[in-house]
């Protein structure tokens, strides 16, 4: 994927850097940087317009950034796809995404993409991976 880099301080799981991406007429990410510590939430927010969205679709793989760089774990990415994301622990929500409100918390949040063994959906796995992503978080709530 890309040679192993030492992030700059040892202490982010993400680094982006110097990320510019631009668009027929619209200069969209200018000079931007997100660093993102490990086991930590974050919010990105900002007006409409403001380039929250182009810069996750780039570390996503949904658009190829013009210069800069991405560190995930170390490593220097450049992602050319969310299938390549997605493979590689970079997964995203889409600000469009609507819940299924008759689903459970576990169903939303692999929606459209359950974990499978051959042609059926893995509930086990889905639950274990469920639970341990609850576990990091701190969460105590029933997700079934």
């Amino acid at each position: 994927m890309g040679s192993t880099i030492s992030p700059s301080s040892g202490e982010y799981l993400l680094e982006m850097r110097g990320i510019n991406k631009s668009f027929p007429g619209v200069k969209a990410l200018d000079n931007v940087n997100l660093n993102v510590r490990p086991h930590s939430i974050h919010a990105l927010m900002g007006e409409n317009g403001a380039g929250k969205s182009t810069l996750l679709k780039c570390l996503f793989g949904i658009y190829q950034k013009d210069s800069g760089s991405i560190v995930f774990q170390g490593k220097e990415v450049d992602f050319h796809s969310a299938k390549e994301a997605l493979e590689n622990g970079i997964s995203m929500v889409h600000q469009e995404l609507n819940l299924v409100l008759q689903r459970s918390v576990m169903d939303n949040m692999w929606l459209g993409r359950y974990p499978t063994k051959g042609m059926f959906v893995d509930q086990d796995k889905m639950y274990q991976d469920t639970k341990a992503i609850f576990d990091e978080l701190d969460i105590d709530r029933p997700h079934r």
